[in-house]
């Protein structure tokens, strides 16, 4: 698979998987799963035909680990990042003291104001290193990193879910809890 279609691939199935799997023809089930077989076939009936091999590649190469497979393999979801209702089933853990958001200094005075919120997701995401927060943020412009005082919302009671991918999930932060990282 070259890199192009590559990149295609990957972008389709976030669509797919995160946000419009009715592009494909198929349901997600409540945990975000739904059968490869039944999206590979919806794929090819829309004429966007992917084979398992490459859906395989997909997977395997995606940097960002968007994408997992069931134990048994039949099954794929996106890890993360979905603006349709699905419950991963990601328990309650304690994160690192700090994490990091990625975001564009023109939305600042919004965040300062309201917080992090999931806006058209479920959920808020952190990561637990500068570096991605500041890949995030270059994706909206020019990139700012928040430090979030993830011991002190743990504390408080905010609750914190790791994704398979290493992504920190929560419901939202308080402004009280952000900071610029300069």
């Amino acid at each position: 698979m070259d890199e192009k279609r590559l990149v295609r691939s990957s972008k389709m199935l976030s669509r797919i998987l995160r946000h419009e799997p009715g592009l494909a023809g198929v349901v997600l089930d409540a945990s975000g799963w739904v059968r490869v077989d039944e999206l590979l076939a919806g794929l090819a009936a829309r004429g966007r035909p992917l084979t398992r091999a490459e859906l395989d590649h997909v997977v395997a190469t995606n940097n960002k680990r968007r994408f997992g497979y069931s134990p048994d393999g039949l099954s794929i979801r996106a890890n993360q990042g979905h603006t349709v209702a699905v419950d991963l089933g990601l328990t309650a853990t304690v994160p690192p003291p700090v994490l990091y958001h990625g975001t564009a200094d023109r939305h600042l005075a919004a965040i300062f104001r309201e917080g992090l919120r999931p806006m058209a997701r479920q959920d808020v995401h952190l990561s637990a290193d500068t570096g991605t927060a500041t890949g995030v943020g270059a994706r909206h412009g020019r990139p700012v990193v928040l430090t979030v005082n993830a011991a002190a919302m743990t504390a408080a009671g905010h609750e914190f879910r790791l994704s398979e991918n290493g992504v920190w999930l929560t419901d939202a932060v308080p402004p009280r809890y952000l900071s610029r990282r300069s």
